[in-house]
């Protein structure tokens, strides 16, 4: 029964941190505009690719 002087405290420091983290996740424009970042997942036209990015190392 004492345990639960520590873990009680313990999981409201928790759960006030997690709905700090949430609420500046709202506050900063982490969630907006999910359907733009939806689409660009399965866009056809991917990121252009640098000269050293598209060369494959060859085995020796």
């Amino acid at each position: 029964m004492d345990i639960l002087y520590l873990l009680v405290p313990i999981s409201v420091l928790l759960v006030l941190m997690i709905v700090g983290v949430f609420g500046w996740a709202l506050n900063s424009g982490q969630l907006e505009d999910l359907e733009r970042e939806g689409a660009r997942i399965v866009d056809e036209d991917g990121p252009e690719l640098d000269a050293h990015q598209g060369a494959r190392p060859s085995a020796p």
